[in-house]
């Protein structure tokens, strides 16, 4: 008997799949698409996470990319919980748990896993991470136990986070290595408009400054009770929130001995092909060749992540031409 096969195996649960599978039906690709993904939800978006659902304003299917019947309505199907486990790129094939399943093309859109302080009391309890919607739902149900919360991290979840407390009424600082939030990526112009925007709301920042231990009263996860510094400042907190940062996912991809870039991420060429046949990448796990440059970049924001990923569906057509045709 042999194995179950698809003919586009979408491998993420992010922004990235669920675009090529809607580019997919739009171009009248009528074959089989299946987006398999370890998350409990189905794609979603993760902006809300640290604004409007971190806030309560959104509920849960508000950050669903598709609703929920869109898969159905559009015959792609999905199986969320589904870490794929392996991939054999000249096989095709792809271990689901304990089945196998083969495929003729695949994007690989794993995204990204959060990278986390390695410092002194970096397991006490009441120390959070925002990458998921399970992260946002734990946060959420300890913020009615906090007053003051302290947020690790110069960039947007940070200062996305830092803002969302305040407007929830909690004493905030923001503790980071740059001198001005946002400074990293868009410079001190932008820097400095966010800086004055965030104080001007009452977030306190400790800029220039490295997190040397999450101190509290007892050992292993014993509550945290403040954010120390490496300087000796010091922050006192109920609650930390840190947002320093993510690593694109490659596990997979080193699993299936694909080529990865400069940035650690996986080598694609311009049509986002990678080094195995039939195998394009998406998302965090891309690295990509910048245009008139000889060193690659990895692709995060949601926006690029849309763009790449329809434009591997369209690349991953190409190669299945004739493709069947769309189901009457």
């Amino acid at each position: 008997m042999s194995d179950p096969s698809v003919d586009i195996l979408l491998i993420g649960g992010g922004i990235a799949c669920a675009s090529a599978a809607a580019e997919l039906r739009e171009q009248g690709f009528g074959g089989s698409v299946l987006i398999v993904t370890r998350e409990m939800d189905a794609p979603y978006h993760r902006p809300p996470l640290t604004k409007g659902y971190l806030q309560g304003r959104e509920d849960r299917p508000s950050t669903l990319i598709h609703p929920e019947d869109w898969y159905a309505e559009h015959d792609v199907q999905l199986r969320t919980r589904t870490p794929v486990m392996d991939l054999d790129t000249e096989a095709k094939t792809a271990k689901l748990g304990r089945e196998q399943l083969g495929f003729e093309q695949a994007l690989l859109a794993t995204g990204a896993g959060i990278r986390r302080l390695q410092v002194e009391g970096g397991m006490r309890d009441g120390i959070h991470y925002i990458r998921a919607l399970g992260n946002a739902d734990k946060l959420r149900n300890a913020l009615p136990d906090a007053e003051k919360v302290v947020v690790i991290g110069g960039s947007y979840i940070a200062c996305e986070a830092a803002a969302s407390m305040r407007l929830l009424g909690k004493q905030v600082t923001l503790v980071m290595q740059e001198a001005l939030p946002l400074e990293r990526h868009f410079g001190p112009v932008a820097g400095r408009f966010a800086h004055d925007l965030l104080t001007e709301h009452g977030v306190e920042i400790l800029a220039e400054a490295d997190v040397a231990e999450f101190a509290g009263e007892g050992d292993g996860d014993a509550p945290v009770t403040a954010v120390v510094c490496a300087d000796g400042r010091r922050a006192d907190a109920d609650l930390v929130v840190a947002g320093v940062g993510a690593t694109p996912d490659v596990m997979l991809a080193k699993k299936a001995k694909l080529e990865l870039g400069e940035t650690g991420g996986v080598a694609c060429d311009r049509t986002l092909r990678t080094s195995a046949p039939g195998l394009w990448a998406a998302a965090e796990p891309l690295s990509l060749p910048p245009p008139g440059a000889g060193s690659s970049s990895p692709v995060q924001p949601p926006s690029a992540s849309t763009t790449v990923a329809t434009s591997a569906a369209s690349a991953a057509l190409t190669n299945l031409r004739p493709w069947p045709a769309a189901r009457a």
